[in-house]
């Protein structure tokens, strides 16, 4: 039988609202609404829609472009890894928020470390944290005030101001977006917190963990209530205050042309959500704990750049 024809009879035989399913399931890695469901498969039915103009519908979508491009940013990261490159110079699209940025830059920059630290992996992407997962850490542990089921990581609810974890138990800590909502009104997250201490939470990172990959957003310094931003020197200082070397940074802007590193960034007029759903700029960095052998290897490193 023609291949083309075997695919055709099969999906022929799917009844509307599993393909419905299906399509959701694929493209947008949920499921559809009940009222959308329910509509799509009448149309169907009726013959007012095909399933081709469904599957356009739904690929044509801001959910979707949004989801391309977060899957575009771990699937260069995979790459990045695979060659052991650290890419810089990173691009996402206009209607995208930060997160393909955030997201890329970090895991590329991932080499193998057996133990692995998540800070506030309860609202991540899924795409993130099926990719987290997909790293294949020795031991892979997700720190949170808020608590989420994710197969292959190890939950454990705390405050990022005091883990319950020994000094040095992680080679490696991911923080993506996260430092910045410390001691902040995180009602929105349904979580409690008291006010301040997002140094303390720095000074625990570094207590704990080897290397840090952290983003945060940059713009004018202000206190939005539920988050703290601050221009790139500011960030950079409050690192360097809880014992951090700044290993490798870089800023990235939200332009009409899309998410570009901007290394001439000017941190004057940029407002959050400004120019989209989230940051109109992010500060992506390395951090290792200050130590002499830590110094030397950032003075090698700049001086093979320069």
């Amino acid at each position: 039988m023609d291949p083309r024809l075997a695919a055709e009879l099969e999906l022929s035989a799917l009844p509307h609202e599993e393909f419905v399913r299906l399509l959701y399931e694929l493209a947008l890695r949920r499921d559809p609404e009940p009222d959308v469901l329910a509509d799509a498969a009448a149309r169907m039915q009726a013959g007012t829609l095909s399933r081709a103009s469904l599957l356009r519908d739904v690929v044509a979508s801001e959910e979707f472009t949004r989801l391309r491009a977060l899957d575009d940013a771990i699937a260069f990261a995979s790459w990045a890894r695979g060659e052991g490159e650290r890419p810089r110079k990173l691009h996402a699209p206009p209607e995208s928020d930060e997160r393909p940025i955030e997201i890329s830059w970090c895991l590329a920059r991932y080499r193998g470390e057996p133990s692995v630290l998540d800070v506030g992996y309860a609202f991540a992407e899924p795409a993130y944290l099926a990719a987290l997962v997909g790293l294949g850490a020795e031991r892979l542990v997700g720190v949170d005030l808020a608590q989420a089921d994710v197969p292959g990581l190890t939950n454990v609810q705390a405050d990022l101001r005091e883990l319950p974890f020994e000094a040095g138990s992680f080679d490696v800590v991911l923080c993506i977006s996260t430092i910045e909502h410390v001691g902040a009104d995180n009602s929105r997250y349904g979580i409690g917190s008291a006010s301040g201490g997002m140094d303390d939470a720095l000074a625990e990172l570094r207590r704990v963990g080897g290397h840090v990959l952290v983003t945060v957003p940059c713009g004018e310094p202000g206190d939005h209530g539920w988050f703290v931003q601050d221009d790139p020197d500011g960030w950079r200082a409050r690192f360097g205050q809880a014992g951090f070397l700044v290993f490798e940074d870089e800023i990235y802007e939200l332009t009409q042309d899309g998410w570009l590193s901007a290394p001439r960034f000017t941190a004057a007029g940029v407002h959050y959500g400004a120019r989209g759903p989230g940051a109109s700029a992010v500060l992506c960095a390395e951090l290792h704990p200050r130590t002499v052998r830590a110094v030397v290897r950032e003075t090698a490193r700049r001086l093979r750049r320069a």
